[in-house]
């Protein structure tokens, strides 16, 4: 399962990473988001060691979002080094999500 990311360990979790950290900003309204969640937790099973997946919940967390400009969800952001270095927004194939972090291994 992905990492619960919140607005208080967001800093800590994502920013301060030593590793690639893949943060999907989704809601439990959202259709969308629960087509996304189960890529995002089979991606964090098999990257697990190799770097940081996890969820933050934009309506329970929306200070980061809305740093990030994360306007529609989902939105998937790339981290490396406290900097985003890519993002996805809507649904895509999860080749699309593993690519992003690979190029960052």
């Amino acid at each position: 399962m992905a990492l619960e990311i919140t607005d208080a360990t967001f800093e800590e979790t994502v920013l301060k990473s030593d590793k690639p950290v893949m943060v999907d900003f989704w809601a439990a309204w959202c259709g969308p988001c629960r087509m996304v969640g189960p890529i995002i937790d089979e991606i964090s099973t098999e990257y697990e060691g190799k770097a940081v997946v996890g969820k933050v919940d934009v309506d329970a967390n929306q200070e980061f979002a809305a740093k990030y400009g994360v306007r529609n969800i989902p939105t998937v952001l790339v981290f490396q080094n406290g900097e985003v270095v890519g993002r996805q927004v809507g649904v895509a194939q999860k080749s699309a999500y593993t690519e992003a972090i690979d190029v960052l291994l």
